[in-house]
């Protein structure tokens, strides 16, 4: 499905490549803590874990962006919103400080929480450091319209000069995102429009309302769907794609972990596209959103779906053996680590 001239074609298409990203803007927030430091607090007499290091890192939507930027991509533009706060002052630093970042599809709104995600890393005294118990921010009242109107008219006024977008929904909260009913109207309006232009959705709680984009969901999503539009759930991961895909209209792109991808089209037999072999350790957090990643990319510098497909697996089958981090792939990395695998296929 890939070939040496493929791959190298989708990565020097990267710098003039322009790719939106709609949907749920995170923090990602990491307080390193040392345990050797910890002191008895005078007030409750509990441990006071002492921070000597904060981390602050785009996620959700974010990952995506900072994966796109890894690869090159040229111009990158959320579209969300931030909360008039300190977390959404630390999201903003991170964004204008991460290449290809264009700030513009982003709205403070003073009435919303920047959803954040606070992971406490203790060090332990063996050398290891372990996430503790997770401190979320979420919004868990619907979004304001006007907000969601004037995203909307973000993403109108860019559309036509992106070459691909992907509709991220991160919140279970229904209502409560960038992508509420209202939004996901918007999409399907978008989509209806502008047939050649590649809509990707991933959806953790709605895929099944998602109408017009191509959808990436996993297995357990996929199922999910398909149960909620009143449809049989096939076992295997081809046939599942295949219905999901014929009720919906369009391509599907199921993610089914160390096995890869299967993409199917309405009306055709679904592809199964190989996971490129990882040796060693690996991390899987963040993998859907580098594959994610690849096939933007991929598609928007006209490969294929199934083409796009194995380009996402190839970038994530790097991004999996950066253990303990949310990874990215540089060019260098893809070109190294496809010629590794072309060269032991030979």
């Amino acid at each position: 499905m890939l070939s040496d001239g493929l791959v190298n074609r989708i990565l020097e298409s990267a710098p003039r490549v322009s790719i939106g990203i709609l949907g749920d803007m995170f923090l990602d927030r990491y307080l390193e803590v040392d345990r050797s430091l910890d002191e008895p607090s005078v007030e409750t007499g509990l441990t006071a874990y002492q921070v000597t290091r904060v981390r602050s890192h785009p996620g959700a939507a974010g990952t995506v962006v900072a994966n796109l930027s890894a690869l090159g991509v040229g111009r990158i533009i959320p579209f969300a919103f931030t909360g008039d706060d300190g977390e959404g002052y630390e999201l903003g630093q991170a964004l204008r400080s991460t290449p290809g970042v264009d700030m513009s599809g982003l709205m403070t709104c003073p009435s919303r929480r920047t959803p954040t995600y606070t992971k406490p890393m203790h060090d332990h005294r063996d050398g290891r450091c372990v996430e503790d118990h997770r401190l979320d921010i979420k919004n868990r009242v619907p979004t304001p319209m006007a907000v969601i109107e004037a995203i909307a008219g973000k993403v109108e006024a860019a559309l036509n000069g992106l070459d691909a977008l992907l509709v991220l929904d991160q919140v279970s909260e229904s209502d409560c995102g960038v992508i509420t009913a209202a939004m996901r109207s918007h999409v399907f309006r978008w989509a209806a429009a502008l047939p050649g232009k590649f809509i990707l959705a991933d959806s953790r709680e709605s895929a099944h309302l998602m109408r017009g984009p191509s959808l990436k969901p996993n297995r357990a999503e996929c199922r999910a769907a398909l149960g909620r539009l009143g449809h049989g759930v096939p076992e295997d991961a081809g046939p599942m794609a295949m219905a999901l895909a014929g009720v919906m209209g369009r391509t599907v792109y199921l993610t089914v972990g160390e096995d890869g991808m299967v993409v199917a089209e309405p009306g055709s037999a679904p592809v199964a596209v190989p996971a490129f072999r990882v040796e060693g350790p690996i991390d899987p957090v963040g993998a859907g959103d580098s594959t994610s990643a690849g096939v933007l990319l991929a598609r928007a510098a006209g490969a294929g779906p199934a083409e796009a497909a194995a380009f996402g697996c190839l970038v994530a089958s790097i991004t999996v053996r950066q253990v303990g981090v949310t990874g990215t792939a540089t060019p260098g990395q893809v070109k190294e680590q496809w010629n590794r695998q072309a060269g032991s296929s030979a």
